[in-house]
């Protein structure tokens, strides 16, 4: 018989579960304020406090560590199955998307420095202006990918893969209004690969909240929509709306 149906062994595992999960939330908070630091380096062309977030970006690696090795050891001691195993699972690649988060604002943090630290003729605040209305579209999309995973809310879920759309058509777009700026500025093309790696790193970053709004579906449902349409997502899901 498994030794979970017993009350104060149930009790134990909810409460190694739930400090696995407070370590996801803590690494997405983290992964949060790398970001917001990351890009505000950026606009104040502070390359010691950028310095800064790269240094940082060790402290998301070691709750990243440290969560593998609680889930392993609660893998060890409790054995789960079905279900159970499939939650502790997801959970753990959900930790996986937080942490790559912390890699992806470390590349901004490394473009400040690179931009103006090199002495080098920086680029103008024109061309960098995408870079900063990505970053609070992004922004906005990890914030309500924390606040669903961390409520298990499927309405917040649904609403963080809607807006990767959004993103996707907003990097082509600043894409397009980069090469303009090139051809109108031909100076400004030593800069545009640097600013393109940027925005690529928004993007992904954007693409890792789309992966937790993912993985909150299927922690509540049961149901892997990772492959499938927005609208066949919305459709499995309406019902629990």
């Amino acid at each position: 018989m498994n030794e979970m149906i017993s009350g104060h062994t149930v009790k134990a595992y909810n409460q190694e579960l739930k400090t696995i999960n407070q370590l996801a939330i803590k690494l997405g908070e983290l992964g949060l304020d790398q970001l917001r630091r990351a890009v505000k380096t950026l606009k104040e062309e502070d390359t010691k406090a950028a310095g800064q977030v790269i240094d940082r970006d060790q402290k998301l690696n070691a709750i990243d560590v440290q969560a593998d090795e609680e889930i392993i050891r609660l893998i060890a001691k409790r054995q789960p199955v079905a279900k159970d195993l499939r939650d502790i699972l997801t959970v753990q690649k959900t930790i996986a998307d937080l942490e790559r988060v912390g890699d992806e604002a470390r590349k901004i943090a490394n473009l400040t420095i690179h931009f103006f630290d090199n002495g080098k003729t920086p680029p103008g605040n024109e061309i960098l202006r995408d870079i900063y209305s990505m970053a609070e579209f992004v922004d906005q999309m990890l914030v309500q990918s924390l606040e669903a995973f961390s409520e298990l809310n499927l309405h917040k879920a649904l609403e963080v893969i809607k807006r990767d759309e959004t993103l996707y058509e907003e990097f082509r777009d600043a894409l397009r209004r980069l090469s303009t700026f090139i051809m109108e500025d031909s100076r400004s093309v030593g800069h545009a690969v640097d600013i393109v790696l940027a925005l690529r790193a928004l993007e992904r970053i954007g693409g890792h909240a789309k992966n937790i709004g993912g993985f909150v579906i299927f922690l509540v449902t049961g149901k892997d929509v990772r492959h499938e349409d927005l609208n066949m997502i919305a459709a499995e899901i309406a019902d629990r709306l």
